[in-house]
């Protein structure tokens, strides 16, 4: 079993910052990506951040500039610092891995719970 487990939502005025954990634990051989995507009411799920292993970062546009992805996948942790938030940063957060679980096994992506962001006007 694998879990992916985030922290560090809550609610914050425009122009905040927060900080957001997730820790991947559990029957887990390698990881190649962790990233970090948000759902607003009502819209698709989109993509955020990405961390490749090996180093590759990769961002939405929409948050080039104001939020950092960091971490360290051999730990399997990922970290997303979000600054100068936005209202229309409000969303659930979730955290994702693409992981195998056994050596020859495929890659497939796992999900976190989610944890709510609120960015007040």
């Amino acid at each position: 079993q694998v879990q992916l487990v985030e922290s560090g939502g809550g609610l914050v005025q425009a122009g905040g910052s927060l900080r957001l954990s997730c820790a991947a634990s559990g029957s887990i051989f390698s990881i190649n990506t962790m990233g970090w995507y948000r759902q607003a009411p009502g819209k698709q799920r989109e993509l955020v951040a990405t961390m490749i292993s090996g180093g590759s970062l990769n961002y939405a546009d929409s948050v080039k500039g104001r939020f950092t992805i960091s971490g360290d996948i051999a730990k399997n942790t990922v970290y997303l610092q979000m600054n100068s938030l936005k209202p229309e940063d409000t969303a659930v957060y979730y955290c994702s891995a693409d992981l195998s679980r056994y050596k020859g096994h495929i890659y497939l992506k796992y999900w976190g719970q989610g944890t709510q962001v609120t960015v007040s006007s």
